[in-house]
Parts: structure tokens; C-alpha cells; sequence
């Protein structure tokens, strides 16, 4: 059986080379791993090598006279590997972090000339280890984009909106692991009996503050089916901020409702959740990986015969008769608003990514806008931070489609949550604030005709 670096080695080299997100790998080879500590061993390097790729590069730079971008991916992400064990994971021996990398990449037969150069290099790193710069000891000595991690494009950007400090926050809170929050389904358990199983079994879990039925987890590192209550639907994975969005499709009364971009389902079981009896929901997704975790999603929380599934594109609804009470578009987006959850986000995306994701986003909204009832209910959110697709996105579907205006989010959040509500009427959060990711939503009302 290959080892945990061996599988690492290998799956870092899938990522560079596929452009595959990084979780989609990870997980189904973690499953594959018996021991707990492989599997968290595993999730350590995969997510740690990408979450400080920014950094590693730097270091890689520093002690390799041949350029990194004429490396094969195999010898980066081995060499990657090594310095994260070595530099970031505190608790991996030096000799153990060299010499496993060394074999890891030495299993996967290649040549004994590159196995020398990653364990010279890696033992040149060793011996300098205390002398060299790192995000956390003599930061101001590194490039901006080592000591952040992050890509330049994306650092730029964000220095000209937010200034140096907030840029710095955005990066740091990125570069944390996320914390575990779960949206309580009390359709089945009650919030306190939810807590005091998690407190039976040893949990920490505290009320999230915003969102009604947000609790987090602090400090939980293991499976997520050895929470209470998972088998039987008490719960589901959803960050906070996420949560909010699907609070703006209310008020919530009798009528039809769309989730038109269901993914894997946490805004649409969560809108199921809200609706009255007589508010049956369909919801769309083009995926049929995604929509088979959805349904399975669905019967685990005990909601499957409230929502009507549908393959396929929002477009395929648009020759319909069928006109819906509220719509939630949770449009396809650069993602840069969770890269704390998806690490490998931010050196997948370019600036130039934007202006297609805007595209999508407005085909979207326009499509969206034909099947919506007169004074009805678009809500329109991303979980990007990214002014392309978010005000912008508004601004032109507005400028482009008078019959609807723009009304206060505020209003139909609980009250502690209009912290993030800014002055325009948007729910816009960013990494880091208020413990949360960064997500933007925007409620849309059809004039009545």
C-alpha cells in the first residue's frame, strides 16, 4: 500500500496538472485509509501544501538553482510537501518529514538523480530552518505574496479596495482552518437536546450568533458522520453567512419556489425547511454527481418529499407555464470568498476568470426573471467577495430589467445579523468578520404588473 505522502505526492501532482479542485481528490482517498490519524495526516498536507503554496514556492526559490515553473509537478508537489513538514507542520521530525518524502518519491519510480536534488534541497531547508523567514517569524522580511500566500493579482486587488491592514486580515482568516458549523435541522431535534448529545460525547458546541439554527463546533477534527444525530438528519454542514441567504426569499407563504442552482443542496434543504406545507420547491442542477448527493442529502434529512428534483439547466424551465412566488439563484462563482474552505481556489483562478463567471451569472438572472410571478422574490448571491459578480452582477441586471428594484436585506434577517448588511441594502460578508466566510446576496422584487 502506497503512504499517506506517497498518496499526497500524487495527488497534489493530479491537482496541478487536472485543475481539479483539490477536495474532490482528498476525499475519496481519505475514505480509503483505515487509520484516523492517516486520514488526518493526509488532509494536514493535501490542504496545508496548497493553503501555503505561496510561501513553499518562495522557499523552493530560494534554495533551488533550477526554476520551479520547469519542475515536473510531481517534483514540485514532493518538494512542496517536504518544506510544509519541515517549516509549518511543527509536529513531523525533520528526519522523518525528509527521509518518508524522499521514499514517497522514490516509490513512484523516479529517477535517483531527482530523488537526490528533493533530499538535498530538503536537507539545505532542515539546516536553515531557524534562520529563514517565515509567515509567522520575521514576516516583514518576505514578499507580500509568501508571507499572505496568496496569488498577486488577487492581493493587488484586494490592497486597492480594502488598504494594506484589512488585505492582510482577509489573507490571515483565509489561511485558517475553517471551523466546523452546522445548520440544526429542527424539524427533527430540538437545538438544546442537539447540544447536550454533542456535550454527552465529549463535542464542544456553541450557538453560532447569527443565524437561528447555526451551531459551530470548535476544534472538531473528525468525521462528520461521528457528530450525533447525523444518521438520523439532526444537522447539516453550512457555513453561517450561507445560512443567511436563504432567510431573504421570505416572506415565506403559500406559492410555488425555485431553487435554481441546487449543488448539493444546503440552501434548498434549508428553504424546504422554511416553506408552509403549500410551498412545494423544485430544484435544478445540471450535475448528476451533485444531484445525487443532493437527493441523498434530502432522504438523510428527512425532506425529499418536499423538494422536486430536477436535472438539467435553468434555461430548460424558461418554455414552461409554471411562474414562482420566489426564486434563489446561488449563481456558479470564482469561489474566492471560501478559499479558507477550498485552499486550492486561489491559484486556480485569474483575473480574467471574472468577466466569465459574470456572463454566467447575468444568463442566469435574465433567465431567472421570466419564470418569477409579478411581485415576487429573486434572491441572487455568490460566494465571492469580487465587485465583478456581485454589485456589478446587480447593477446591470437592474439597469437592464426596470420592472424590478432592489429592497434592504436587513429586514428579513434576525436582528444580530444586520451587522452584515451594508448601506446599499446587500448581505455582504467578508472572510474573517465575525467568524464567517464571504458570501454576498442581494433581494430582488418583480413589480406587480
Amino acid at each position: 500500500m502506497p503512504t499517506v505522502r506517497a498518496i499526497a505526492i500524487e495527488l497534489l501532482s493530479q491537482w496541478e496538472e487536472t485543475g481539479e479542485p483539490l477536495d474532490s481528490l482528498l476525499e475519496p482517498a481519505a475514505v480509503g485509509l483505515a487509520d484516523l490519524r492517516d486520514r488526518q495526516l493526509l488532509y494536514a498536507l493535501g490542504y496545508g501544501a496548497a493553503r501555503w503554496q505561496g510561501y513553499l514556492d518562495w522557499v523552493i526559490g530560494r534554495f533551488s538553482s533550477h526554476p520551479l515553473s520547469k519542475m515536473k509537478p510531481r517534483t514540485r508537489a514532493a518538494l512542496r510537501l517536504g518544506i510544509l513538514q519541515l517549516l509549518v507542520l511543527s509536529r513531523i521530525p525533520a528526519a522523518a518529514a525528509i527521509n518518508e518524502t524522499v521514499a514517497a518519491l522514490a516509490a513512484a519510480r523516479q529517477p535517483k538523480w531527482l530523488t537526490g536534488f528533493v533530499n538535498g534541497l530538503l536537507r539545505n531547508v532542515a539546516r536553515q530552518a531557524h534562520e529563514l523567514p517565515t509567515p509567522w517569524r520575521q514576516a516583514e522580511e518576505l514578499p507580500l505574496s509568501a508571507r499572505l500566500s496568496h496569488p498577486d493579482w488577487l492581493l493587488t486587488r484586494w490592497q486597492a479596495r480594502y488598504g494594506l491592514e484589512k488585505t492582510i486580515a482577509i489573507a490571515a482568516a483565509n489561511n485558517a482552518p475553517p471551523p466546523l458549523c452546522l445548520r440544526v435541522n429542527t424539524a427533527r431535534v430540538a437545538i438544546p437536546d442537539f447540544l447536550e448529545a454533542c456535550r454527552a460525547k465529549g463535542l464542544e458546541a456553541e450557538p453560532g450568533g447569527l443565524a437561528p439554527a447555526a451551531e459551530r463546533l470548535p476544534g472538531y477534527s473528525g468525521s462528520v458522520a461521528g457528530i450525533p444525530g447525523y444518521a438520523e438528519g439532526w444537522f447539516m454542514v453550512q457555513d453561517e453567512a450561507a445560512q443567511l441567504v436563504p432567510l431573504l426569499a421570505g416572506p415565506f407563504a403559500a406559492g410555488s419556489y425555485l431553487d435554481a442552482c441546487a449543488g448539493l443542496g444546503g440552501k434548498t434543504i434549508q428553504l424546504a425547511a422554511l416553506l408552509p406545507a403549500d410551498g412545494p420547491l423544485v430544484a435544478v442542477e445540471p450535475s448528476l454527481k451533485r444531484l445525487e448527493q443532493l437527493r441523498e442529502n434530502l432522504v438523510r434529512l428527512g425532506l425529499n418529499d418536499r423538494v422536486e428534483v430536477r436535472p438539467g439547466e435553468l434555461g430548460g424551465l424558461t418554455g414552461g407555464t409554471e411562474r414562482y412566488r420566489a426564486i434563489l439563484v446561488d449563481a456558479p462563482c470564482s469561489g474566492l470568498g471560501v478559499i479558507r474552505r477550498h485552499p486550492d481556489i486561489r491559484w486556480n483562478r485569474r483575473s480574467e476568470d471574472l468577466g466569465r463567471f459574470q456572463r454566467k451569472q447575468l444568463e442566469l438572472l435574465t433567465e431567472a426573471a421570466t419564470l418569477l410571478k409579478p411581485g415576487g422574490v429573486l434572491v441572487y448571491a455568490t460566494c465571492s467577495i469580487e465587485p465583478e459578480e456581485n454589485d456589478q452582477v446587480v447593477a446591470r441586471f437592474l439597469a437592464s430589467h426596470p420592472g424590478f428594484r432592489l429592497t434592504d436585506a436587513r429586514e428579513f434577517l434576525p436582528p444580530a445579523a444586520g451587522v452584515c448588511v451594508d448601506q446599499e441594502g446587500f448581505l455582504r460578508t467578508l472572510p474573517g468578520e465575525h467568524g464567517l466566510d464571504g458570501f454576498f446576496a442581494a433581494r430582488l422584487i418583480r413589480n406587480e404588473e
